[in-house]
C-alpha cells in the first residue's frame, strides 16, 4: 500500500513512530495493564506490493510485542467494516486499517470513537468531514506519484503521444490521486493525450485483461500508465501475446518499485517506475504506542520515496528487500 500533502523534502520520516496498541507498554500478549493489542484490517492480497506490507506489519508487530489481530478484506469494503466491528467489540487497544475505498466509513470509525479505541489510518485515507475519526495517517502521496509519473512522461514525450492508463480499484485513494497527479502534469503538453483508462483492480490479471482490450480498441498506443506494478506486468503478457516488444513499441511507467516491477525495468520491458515503500510496520507499531499513551501524533505522516529508470533499477535490486 493512505489527506493529500505534496511531499517536500523536509518532511520528517518519523521512522520512531509506530503504531499498536492500547494501554501504553510494549509487553507481549493481551493480559496485563501495559500490554497493546491491534486489530488491522488489510485490503487484501492483490500485489506484491501489498504482500510485502503485510508482512512488514505482522513482523513489526511481533519485534515491538504488540499482540496483533489480522484480518483480510478481500478487497471488499464491508469485509473491514466486519472486521473493525469485531475488533470495537474485542475491545483492541487501536485498530489500524488501510481502507479499500476513500468513502463510506464515517458510521463505523464513529462507533470505534464512542468505544474510545484510537483508529490508525495506514496506507490509504479516506474521504470524510470528520478528521477526530482517527488520530493519524501514515503512508505515501499518491498525488506526488502521480506527478513523478507525469514528468516523466513530459520529458520523454516527442510529438504526438497516445498514453493508455491502467487505474487502481475504482474508488480508492491511490487510484484517484495517481491519476490526478499524472494529469496535472501532461497538462502543460498537449501533444499527450489519454486515450483509454480503465480500472485494472491493481491486480496482474486485471491489467493484462484491460490491456488486451486496449489493443484491440486503440489503433495506436504509445505509452501505459499503470497505477501499480502488477497491472504493469499483466500488460506486458498482453504487449508480448500481441506481438509487440513491451518498453520499445510500448513505453511503461509503473508505481511501487517491487521486485518484480524492478526486475522488469532492468530488463528493459519497463521504462520508468515510480516508488511506493511497502514497509511501514515501524512506523505503524511506534505511532500506535504513542496514540495508546495519548500522546500527541503528526495528523499525517508522510514515507520519502524516489523514482528509477532502468540503470538504478539494477544497481537497487541485489539489496532490494521487497
Amino acid at each position: 500500500m493512505l489527506k493529500k500533502i505534496t511531499t517536500v523534502a523536509s518532511v520528517v520520516l518519523l521512522s520512531a513512530l509506530t503504531a499498536c496498541g492500547s494501554g501504553g507498554g510494549g509487553s507481549t500478549g493481551t493480559s496485563g495493564g501495559d500490554a497493546i493489542t491491534m486489530g488491522f484490517a488489510q485490503v487484501g492480497a492483490e500485489s506484491g506490493w501489498r504482500t510485502a506490507n503485510t508482512k512488514s506489519v505482522q513482523d513489526e508487530a511481533k519485534a515491538a510485542g504488540i499482540d496483533l489481530k489480522f484480518s483480510d478484506a478481500q478487497q471488499k469494503q464491508e469485509n473491514q467494516i466486519k472486521a473493525i466491528r469485531s475488533y470495537i467489540q474485542q475491545k483492541v487497544s487501536v485498530i489500524a486499517f488501510s481502507p479499500v475505498v476513500e468513502t463510506g466509513w464515517d458510521t463505523v470509525l464513529l462507533e470505534a470513537k464512542r468505544a474510545n479505541i484510537p483508529v490508525i489510518l495506514t496506507d490509504r485515507s479516506i474521504d470524510s468531514d470528520d478528521t477526530s475519526l482517527y488520530k493519524t495517517f501514515l503512508g505515501s502521496d499518491f498525488v506526488e506519484e502521480g506527478r513523478k509519473a507525469g514528468d516523466w512522461m513530459v520529458a520523454n514525450a516527442s510529438g504526438p503521444t497516445n498514453v493508455v492508463e491502467l487505474q487502481g480499484t475504482t474508488g480508492a485513494a491511490p487510484a484517484i490521486d495517481r491519476k490526478k497527479g499524472f494529469e496535472e502534469k501532461i497538462a502543460s503538453k498537449p501533444d499527450i493525450k489519454v486515450v483509454a483508462s480503465q480500472s485494472g483492480d491493481f491486480t496482474r490479471s486485471g491489467g493484462k485483461q484491460v490491456m488486451e482490450a486496449f489493443l484491440k480498441s486503440q489503433p495506436k498506443i504509445d505509452v501505459v500508465y499503470a497505477h501499480n506494478d502488477d497491472m504493469g506486468l499483466g500488460a506486458i503478457e498482453a504487449i508480448k501475446a500481441a506481438g509487440k516488444v513491451p518498453g520499445k513499441d510500448i513505453k511503461i511507467i509503473t508505481v511501487d518499485a517491487v521486485k518484480d516491477g524492478m526486475q522488469a525495468l532492468a530488463n528493459g520491458e519497463i521504462n520508468f517506475i515510480v516508488e511506493c515503500n511497502p514497509l511501514l510496520g515501524k512506523q505503524l507499531m511506534d505511532l500506535a504506542k504513542k496514540v495508546v499513551k495519548g500522546e500527541q501524533v503528526p495528523e499525517r505522516v508522510v514515507t520519502e520515496e524516489g523514482t528509477f529508470t532502468q540503470e538504478q533499477a539494477k544497481a537497487a535490486l541485489p539489496q532490494r528487500q521487497y
